[in-house]
């Protein structure tokens, strides 16, 4: 298992543990990990020179998100795409993030704000010439955009949901055409706009649409499960 980087190497066990859980999180999300790939724990180890309690607990946690499957006498292997998991991942979505960001358009910052209109620049200069780049500053983009809402509990539900979602969207993203990237930046615009002008209800119908758009072009996409 060569995909992941090397990193700085760190004994003390909390730092251990949280950079072993963000590398290997980070890797099933963008697709390096591929569903169904064994990780090995010793190589984890030895890699980011821990002992293997730091990674057995990441292990843990990424299986409780449902990232990766831990059986016994069998070690650890990445979770398989699966349809339902899609399905359920979106609905969830579509209902949180809309509440969610209705209440943040009206507290966002103006440096928060500017930061977003950097993020949908970013996105449209990206285009498809770097999908990895491109689902990271979207992910960015809709994390800040409903990160003033002052709802923690559901803040911390929404970012298991994108650590989930993370490796379908990868999945699909290198099949995005131009047409349909080119409607995700009008989406995106849209939405900015509605929250520079403080409009929350708009913002939460633009990202509903925006949301179901996206679940429904994922599940149109069969072979994406068949791994």
């Amino acid at each position: 298992m060569t995909v992941l980087p090397e990193r700085p190497r760190s004994h003390a066990r909390g730092e251990a543990l949280t950079l072993v859980l963000r590398e290997l999180r980070d890797a099933i999300a963008d697709g390096r990990l591929e569903p169904g790939a064994r990780i090995y724990q010793e190589e984890v180890a030895a890699l980011y020179g821990t002992s293997r309690l730091p990674v057995r607990e990441a292990l843990r946690r990424l299986e409780t998100e449902g990232l990766v499957v831990v059986l016994p006498n069998a070690g650890a292997r990445v979770a398989r795409l699966d349809a339902a998991e899609l399905d359920e991942v979106y609905w969830l979505r579509e209902r949180l993030e809309p509440e969610a960001i209705a209440r943040s358009a009206e507290r966002l910052t103006a440096d928060e704000l500017a930061a977003l209109r950097r993020n949908v620049e970013e996105i449209s200069r990206i285009g498809g010439s770097d999908p990895a780049r491109w689902l990271t500053v979207d992910a960015g983009f809709h994390r800040l955009a409903i990160s003033a809402a002052g709802l923690p509990r559901v803040q911390g539900i929404v970012d298991a949901l994108w650590n989930v979602a993370g490796r379908y969207r990868s999945a699909y993203a290198a099949s995005l055409d131009d047409a349909a990237r080119e409607l995700a930046d009008a989406e995106h615009r849209l939405l900015l706009d509605a929250l520079e002008l403080r409009r929350g209800e708009d913002a939460a119908a633009i990202l509903r649409v925006h949301i179901r758009r996206t679940r429904l072009g994922l599940a149109e996409r069969a072979d994406l499960f068949s791994t």
